[in-house]
């Protein structure tokens, strides 16, 4: 006994003479954390807006504390409505602040998402290797980390999302012909109608970028409006008769991104779950970090800039999708062209106007083209976990329009709704680059 004791004493001697190496935390570990606050957000089914908020509020918090360490690049407070600045950390402390910022995103994701185990197993197991690592530095990062994240917690929770909780359902308006409905196969009702109540980041007010309202509704033949229902019955017969390996149909597919497909199979209805417009612009950012071999802090300030705009893009285009409260061209066609015709896409549950992929897809492809630069080539794999191919593109501009595009070859969105959206997004995301000063120079990625 007397033998073992002196073992012990002297293993516990050799253990805290162990030299405990800093921790190094990279780009990738920022890049796991995102994609798994995303895997969890298609397993729990976030609606497009409420995806867009999960994105930005994290990103925020961990880009503030990697603010503090960097020169290159500004707080957010005074800058992001009503951010106040985020609490010092202890001069005597050990920080690691790229160790804490990832700690305070993971902790703001997790009280964003439902299922809060998936990511904190994915926590714990870093957790885990950080500490084994060096348990000094982790812990006193950790404490900071969290300590940040409860700060953004409390200025996240005064965004008005709560309240519009417990907000009326919309109204359907059955006795004007022109306003939208629920369509099939679920009928189900307009999601978000309060979201232009949710406090923006950066744009004055949810009807800033107020578009043009889209022509007004007539089914008379001749009409501007009854030429855009037959343009979009047109093209859908057009490419249905390529058949499934039409360009068009490859389009509209790559650019789907509903997070909740109904699918009916005899008396079964289920759905098939997908990543959403926002989630895949989130997935082209990574795919520019990692081709420029973006650092932790560079692409951290990527992923914050990014979804600041299209969380902001949002904002806006919802509102004119409830003031304008436009018919989908499917509920048009089947009562007027084609009771049987269906489009190639699935017609999601809110009003037409304006397109909200379109608008999205302008708001990031401003915000990406500003950090990497124009004509930034890349190939887009961010939807070969559903089975569909890479899509390569020369700019992020190009892939924006492609994006609108794909929303009238679905058969889901009328011409103005996409043309009109794109430059609703890239005006509003001009704004957000104007307003938002990140950076104490303009840093393009050219690694």
């Amino acid at each position: 006994m007397r033998n073992f004791s002196v073992l012990v004493l002297i293993l516990w001697m050799v253990s805290c003479n162990v030299k405990q190496e800093p921790i190094e935390v990279s780009a990738e570990e920022l890049h796991s954390a995102v994609d798994r606050v995303t895997n969890i957000m298609v397993h729990d089914i976030f609606s497009p807006p409420v995806a867009s908020r999960i994105y930005a509020y994290p990103n925020i918090a961990a880009y503030e504390i990697m603010a503090l360490n960097n020169e290159g690049y500004n707080s957010l407070s005074g800058q992001v409505r009503d951010l106040s600045p985020i609490p010092k950390p202890e001069a005597e402390k050990a920080i690691n602040y790229s160790l804490a910022a990832l700690i305070a995103h993971m902790d703001v994701s997790r009280r964003l998402i439902f299922t809060e185990e998936m990511i904190e197993v994915f926590r714990d197991s870093l957790y885990g290797v950080w500490e084994g690592q060096n348990s000094k530095e982790f812990n006193e990062s950790k404490e900071y980390g969290l300590r940040v994240a409860e700060h953004i917690a409390s200025w996240m929770d005064k965004d008005n999302y709560k309240q519009t909780r417990t907000m009326p359902k919309f109204t359907v308006d059955t006795d004007n012909p022109g306003r939208w409905q629920p369509t099939p196969p679920a009928y189900m009702d307009g999601i978000e109608p309060h979201w232009n109540k949710i406090r923006p980041f950066v744009i004055d007010s949810a009807d800033q970028f107020k578009p043009v309202p889209p022509p007004p509704f007539s089914m008379e033949e001749g009409s501007d409006f009854y030429k855009e229902v037959k343009e979009v019955y047109d093209i859908s017969n057009e490419i249905t008769e390529k058949g499934d390996t039409s360009e068009e149909i490859e389009i509209a597919q790559f650019w789907d991104c509903n997070p909740y497909v109904s699918v009916t199979r005899g008396h079964l209805m289920f759905a098939t779950k997908k990543i959403t417009p926002g989630a895949h612009w989130i997935g082209i950012t990574k795919i520019a970090c990692r081709k420029t071999n973006s650092s932790f802090d560079d692409a951290l300030y990527a992923y914050t800039k990014a979804s600041i705009a299209m969380a902001d893009a949002f904002i806006s285009c919802w509102d004119e999708k409830y003031r304008s409260n436009l018919i989908r061209p499917e509920t048009l066609i089947n009562e007027h062209f084609n009771d049987n015709w269906k489009p190639i896409l699935q017609t999601p549950p809110f009003p037409e106007y304006t397109s909200g992929h379109s608008v999205v897809s302008g708001a990031a492809a401003t915000t990406l083209t500003n950090i990497f630069g124009d004509n930034f080539a890349f190939d887009d794999d961010t939807e070969l976990r559903y089975g569909l191919p890479v899509r390569s593109f020369n700019s992020f501009n190009e892939a924006a329009d492609e994006a609108a595009i794909s929303r009238m070859y679905g058969g889901i969105h009328y011409r103005t709704a996409v043309e009109v959206g794109v430059k609703q997004g890239r005006d509003l995301g001009k704004f957000v680059l104007e307003n938002l000063n990140m950076t104490k120079e303009t840093i393009v990625a050219t690694k």
